[in-house]
């Protein structure tokens, strides 16, 4: 790719931008969230026309029409928001634009021994290719999404934040599909937020800031202090900024509760002032364990007392009402109605401050909004813009201030992290330390070893479905997290 542009309105998202990928090898592309890596990738996919530049592929110039055209051509896309059909099963997912027929017939026996091998390679035969796609936790749809580019035999396999939603034993069986795909002469472009796998799966990088290529050359050669500077233009001081804070009284207790997809009953307190962190493989049952705290899922044993009120039973506004904000991790399907403003989406849990004889009070809510972007540091043109039209990170920031407006006491944060850049991360590890020194409790899951040894106060480990330990974090390292969270026994 040469000399590559894109405005969207007053913005430059790409400014005169190559970039060049090799035969068989991994090229890393970095960059904050809106530096222009989405952006790049969707023009070589056919998704997104380039305003100027030129696109080489095998020697010869390329201008695909569409992703079916890109796709026509070898290249096989896998976005960080993941694009499957919820009603239809794994098989129609995976096989969706490839179905394989004879005469008018579909090749059914065919296509489903195609999917096995698919789910085969990448160590996943206990999800079934009958299954529909909507009962799959957001984490095995990540894995079918890779199922689903295998099957294509692509020779350009662009990964963008392929590891977001996998545990890590996944995401080393991918680090191995990754190795064996590059033998067979597949040429990978990865994208993540993860500087650490980088280096290990990364022949070469190309780093991007505000549009700009900065930096090109070997993996090898960069350290990690220099690309997170390269990344965002200055040093890093703190990756895990440090803000005391006190614990006080119990504000949540759960006694033996149980929900309608959670596998065992879990008795666990948290306290004002704590940053609680919930660790685990993925399906290990944090989530359902968040979901039923927030009246998502019915509870069908235990309870749970919020502030000494004891409760079984709440549906979420009850307990929006209680103090409680919930962060999902599927963003794209829970968190975010992404086809409304931001200001709608940060504003929807709470209107109170606006409402007037049954109206709302648009400027004044305006106001407010622009405050709580700039306190959370939202990337916006204005706040009337779609929230779809934002980047990864950006519409993540509008999910965290919503809470914020919300002004919850119980913070309840589903992955938080996920799929966003180093400094976003760590303005929202600052972010939760300040919430903790305001009296705030936070429960905080994430499959991110070292941000939950980094900020959290305790960590408690979830083994199929069993909360299996809990203890203080400089009681903890990562490898006896890793061995509760594989075993099922204290590390």
């Amino acid at each position: 790719m040469e000399g590559v542009s894109k405005r969207f309105g007053a913005t430059c998202a790409l400014d005169n931008v190559d970039l060049e990928l090799q035969k068989g090898e991994v090229h890393a592309l970095l960059g904050e969230n809106g530096a222009g890596k989405s952006t790049l990738v969707k023009i070589l996919s056919g998704a997104v026309r380039p305003d100027s530049g030129t696109i080489f592929l095998e020697g010869y110039p390329f201008s695909p029409s569409s992703p079916l055209d890109s796709r026509k051509h070898g290249i096989s896309m896998i976005y960080q928001e993941l694009n499957l059909a919820p009603h239809l099963t794994v098989e129609e997912n995976i096989m969706l634009g490839r179905e394989m027929h004879r005469g008018g017939f579909i090749r059914q026996k065919e296509m489903r021994n195609k999917v096995r091998k698919a789910l085969e390679l990448i160590r996943h035969t206990e999800i079934s290719p009958d299954l529909q796609v909507k009962k799959l936790s957001v984490g095995a749809r990540q894995v079918v999404e890779i199922a689903r580019a295998l099957v294509e035999e692509a020779k350009i396999l662009v990964l963008d934040e392929p590891t977001s939603s996998l545990s890590q034993e996944d995401s080393e069986i991918l680090f191995q599909i990754i190795k064996r795909l590059k033998t067979q002469g597949v040429s990978i472009i990865y994208i993540s937020h993860f500087l650490e796998e980088v280096q290990k799966v990364a022949d070469r990088l190309t780093v991007l800031r505000d549009g700009k290529k900065i930096h090109s050359g070997n993996t090898i050669e960069v350290s990690l202090e220099d690309l997170i500077q390269m990344m965002v233009g200055r040093k890093l001081v703190d990756m895990f900024p440090k803000i005391p804070h006190e614990t006080g009284d119990v504000v949540l207790c759960l006694d033996g509760l149980k929900g309608k997809r959670m596998q065992a009953e879990v008795d666990l307190s948290l306290r004002h002032g704590e940053i609680l962190g919930l660790a685990g493989l993925i399906g290990a049952g944090r989530t359902e364990t968040l979901r039923t705290i927030f009246g998502l899922d019915a509870v069908e044993k235990g309870s749970l007392t919020v502030r000494k009120i004891r409760t079984s039973k709440g549906a979420p506004w009850t307990r929006i009402r209680q103090g409680m904000g919930f962060l999902s991790e599927d963003r794209q399907n829970e968190g975010l109605a992404s086809s409304l403003s931001t200001v709608d989406n940060l504003t929807l849990s709470n209107f109170s401050p606006y409402r007037s004889f049954g109206f709302l009070r648009l400027k004044k809510r305006r106001k407010a909004v622009r405050d709580y972007i700039k306190q959370v540091n939202i990337k916006v043109q204005d706040s009337n813009q779609p929230v779809f039209s934002l980047s990864g990170g950006n519409q993540q920031k509008v999910a965290l201030a919503r809470l914020l407006h919300q002004k919850a006491d119980i913070f309840l944060l589903d992955e938080p992290t996920r799929g966003i850049d180093v400094i976003s991360k760590s303005q929202i590890y600052e972010w939760m330390g300040q919430l903790a020194s305001n009296g705030k409790a936070i429960v905080f899951v994430s499959s991110y070893l070292p941000e939950l040894l980094g900020i959290c106060d305790k960590i408690a480990v979830f083994y199929r479905g069993r909360l299996v330990d809990m203890r203080p974090t400089c009681e903890w390292d990562a490898q006896s997290i890793m061995t509760a969270a594989t075993l099922g026994r204290p590390g």
